[in-house]
């Protein structure tokens, strides 16, 4: 018998003060079998750091072909790919050739600073793509924050979330290891 995901319900009040953008999301997050609560909760920060109308969770662990998050317009044309966690650099680079913008988030400390200084010179060719770290205190703390049935809020200026649970305020500042300019005609 095949495990089943379990489900969390997430309100997520987002105030991104760099992109104008505020807006409150009503979100289900199914964590796979085989997912930890602390990769659930940076797939969440992703989609606060990059939250969208048409911003979706995808397939992610259950499918190759799909990444953890993503963005369409209409047409079916990927504009942004999320992968979270430390995908091997073949995937990236077809990801890379799919959506028009990659962004990858890392997290787990020291095994993500290894991940990176094995893959960093053959990803800084991809030009669409942002690889971004979070540090290992940081993802402890986004994992300790899970029930099933979340209310947060998120403050973003200039890189840097304020997220706010239950009274409790925490700061989260991803690292920038590589962001390539997206080419005008891309956009």
């Amino acid at each position: 018998m095949a495990l089943k995901a379990t489900i969390f319900k997430a309100e997520l009040q987002i105030a991104d003060l760099d992109r104008n953008y505020y807006q409150t999301h009503s979100l289900t997050l199914a964590r796979h079998p085989s997912e930890t609560d602390e990769r659930m909760m940076v797939r969440l920060l992703a989609f606060a750091l990059y939250a969208d109308d048409d911003l979706v969770f995808a397939k992610g662990l259950s499918s190759e072909e799909e990444p953890d998050l993503w963005r369409m317009d209409l047409t079916g044309v990927i504009k942004l790919w999320i992968e979270v966690g430390l995908p091997e650099e073949r995937r990236i680079r077809r990801a890379c050739g799919r959506a028009e913008r990659v962004i990858v988030v890392t997290y787990g400390g020291r095994v993500a600073d290894m991940w990176w200084q094995q893959n960093q010179l053959a990803l800084q060719r991809q030009e669409n793509l942002t690889v971004l770290n979070l540090t290992a205190a940081d993802s402890r703390v986004l994992a300790a924050l899970v029930t099933r049935g979340m209310q947060i809020q998120c403050t973003l200026q200039e890189g840097e979330l304020w997220i706010i649970v239950a009274g409790e305020s925490i700061r989260i500042a991803p690292e920038t290891r590589f962001a390539q300019e997206v080419k005008s005609a891309r956009e």
